[in-house]
């Protein structure tokens, strides 16, 4: 006789070894099944624990993500931040969050960027984040034709920036104030958003 899983934590697991699961879990789908693939069910299956616990320790399925990736700052929250004022003088506002987000933390930035990007696997949580997220909630607040391709330009931008500054530091850009970036590239992502 099979034993049935209770709803909740697993019995006698602490909470760091709850999350724990579930970051493990959600690692494992994110990488064979992609983002859109993978569903809250199915990482709850695979860490053991009722899908309710991932609601309640990461929110949402995108949170979870950002969560697998051990950032220093959260770009979901950044980006929510960013698209809440609307379209007018998104450009400049996403490049400036970007760049004062991650300047502090060029050196993890930089190995996290390596890494991810030295991958040929489409499914590595960055480009994860950038396709299936980041480029969803710039989209959706673009108004007129092509909103998914100009959003993801836009991300191409941020991309090649962030390759410029922090990996392959393209010099003098890395040591550019954020002020003078800001105001000589910002009007080409403006361009792309109000299409």
């Amino acid at each position: 006789m099979s034993q049935r899983r209770q709803r909740g934590r697993p019995a006698g697991g602490s909470t760091g070894d709850t999350r724990a699961a579930i970051l493990d879990a959600a690692r494992s789908q994110f990488a064979s099944q992609g983002y859109t693939g993978a569903s809250l069910r199915s990482i709850a299956r695979e860490a053991g624990v009722d899908a309710s616990l991932i609601s309640h320790y990461f929110g949402d399925k995108s949170q979870l993500l950002v969560a697998t990736m051990e950032l220093p700052v959260n770009p979901i929250e950044k980006i929510t931040g960013v698209v809440a004022g609307g379209v007018d003088g998104m450009g400049e506002r996403l490049l400036r969050t970007f760049l004062t987000a991650w300047d502090p933390h060029r050196d993890a930035f930089s190995a996290l960027v390596r890494t991810q990007l030295a991958s040929a696997d489409a499914q590595v949580p960055m480009v994860q984040l950038m396709r299936d997220v980041v480029t969803h909630k710039v989209a959706d607040v673009l108004e007129g034709d092509e909103r998914k391709l100009r959003a993801a330009l836009v991300a191409s931008q941020l991309i090649g920036m962030a390759l410029a500054r922090y990996v392959v530091l393209l010099d003098p850009l890395p040591d550019t104030s954020v002020d003078d970036v800001v105001g000589r590239y910002a009007p080409s992502l403006q361009r792309l958003m109000d299409g």
